[in-house]
């Protein structure tokens, strides 16, 4: 193998985001990386060029998504009483890092009193010696969203939704906090790229939150024990794994991960990656017309959904002049743009490869008092994925189960295009006229 120069990757959207391609150390850690990013930007270009013609059929996913109008009843059933007190308890024993401070802290420390504080001022406040939990806020629900690595680009899709929700949440007084795997470090460039608010996070560098739920790990394979030790050392070398880590786990993690990716117990993996290609006419778009993703000099340049540029090869897709839903190769372009970014800097991103086979939940609760005893939470929604890109029950839509509290706002979080939606406003509209008709 041979180094090479990078000319450097940027993310042009309308609030530009520059990301610089980060020299690696090791050129084995290199090679693993330039994989990984070649089959997504071969596949990508593939899908988008030759597979597609102007008539569609939608691929939706092998479970049944709920319509975003149905009764949120009839999609989330609340979990109350014994559940919801022992799922309470355990996080009450969890800690994870403040990356603002650097500081340990428990789970739900700061939030419905008791504990510390969440707030930089309520932080200065523990040093004099006050009492922080007399400013408190009174709000009465957290959004505790467990993730995986935050090197992981599903994570990045999940929290490009939330973060354009904040404001409603706020508004709706639902306090958010996100915690994934990875250490301060990680999170600060985590929070730099996606806007996503430093305080309203948490890192774990061990996953000990996800091993405390029993969340899901792929079909849990171990490594067998005949495996030569020199391929266990040759793998490690080449996905540039830090020099301490574990080789039998190492390689015990990537073998999970990749088990998911191609669906094995991951029942829900491989219909999401079809969706991101073949595009979903339910859902809304996910690309601005002006935002661009560039790889390289300029070696591929993808713009919205009509221009692509793949070296030489220049063209424009089929459907360049469709929108109002989910285009086809959409959402692969944006999971392209996160994993350029993740693979350009893993030793940030993914600090402990050992621990990439974890998966994620998201949890909603809802406090009677500020007491924070575990018998005052009522669970209000709870979700634990079930394989990579599996962190919603409603993935076309994945905040649907946000809509009773903040509205439309979680339907269509980045305010994009979504002629499914309005189409279905205009047809209850009708409906709703003739009632009316009906009644006189």
């Amino acid at each position: 193998r041979t180094e090479w120069d990078h000319g450097g990757c940027e993310v042009l959207q309308p609030k530009v985001v520059k990301v610089q391609v980060a020299q690696q150390t090791s050129m084995m850690s290199m090679s693993v990386h330039r994989l990984f990013l070649l089959v997504a930007v071969v596949s990508h270009g593939w899908w988008s060029a030759e597979c597609f013609a102007p008539t569609r059929t939608t691929l939706h996913s092998a479970r049944t998504s709920p319509s975003p109008t149905e009764s949120i009843s009839t999609l989330y059933a609340a979990k109350n009483g014994e559940d919801a007190t022992n799922l309470v308890s355990l996080l009450q024993q969890c800690t994870m890092t403040d990356p603002s401070f650097g500081r340990s802290m428990g789970v739900l420390d700061g939030l419905f009193g008791g504990g510390s504080s969440w707030s930089p001022s309520s932080f200065l406040d523990s040093i004099f010696n006050q009492d922080s939990s007399a400013s408190t806020p009174s709000d009465n629900k957290i959004l505790l969203v467990i993730c995986p690595q935050l090197g992981d680009f599903e994570t990045w899709e999940y929290a490009e939704q939330l973060v354009n929700c904040l404001p409603e949440l706020q508004e709706s007084k639902i306090q958010v906090r996100l915690i994934g795997i990875g250490n301060v470090k990680t999170a600060q460039k985590f929070s730099q790229f996606t806007g996503f608010p430093l305080e309203n996070m948490g890192v774990d560098p061990t996953a000990s939150i996800h091993q405390a739920l029993q969340l899901h790990k792929g079909p849990d394979w171990d490594i067998p024990s005949w495996t030569p030790a020199p391929l266990l050392s040759w793998f490690k070398d080449y996905v540039g794994a830090s020099a301490d880590a574990d080789e039998t786990l190492l390689a015990r993690a990537w073998l999970n991960y990749m088990a998911m990716c191609a669906g094995v117990a991951a029942p829900d993996t491989l219909p999401e990656i079809f969706r991101g290609y073949v595009g979903d006419q339910t859902a809304p778009e996910r690309l601005a017309a002006n935002e661009v993703v560039r790889v390289g000099n300029d070696d591929i340049v993808i713009r919205g959904t009509t221009d692509v540029k793949l070296g030489p090869i220049e063209y424009q897709s089929l459907w360049k002049n469709e929108k109002g839903y989910q285009r086809p190769a959409e959402l692969a372009t944006v999971r392209l743009r996160g994993m350029v970014e993740i693979l350009t800097h893993m030793n940030e991103y993914v600090p402990d490869q050992t621990l990439v086979d974890w998966r994620g939940a998201t949890f909603l609760f809802e406090c009677q008092n500020q007491s924070g005893n575990a018998n005052d939470f009522q669970l209000l929604y709870e979700h634990r994925d079930t394989g990579v890109l599996a962190y919603s029950k409603t993935m076309p839509r994945p905040l649907t189960f946000l809509e009773p509290y903040i509205g439309a706002k979680a339907l269509n979080p980045l305010n994009l295009g979504d002629r499914y939606m309005e189409s279905l406003d205009e047809r209850q509209g009708q409906e709703q006229k003739e009632r009316e008709l009906a009644q006189v």
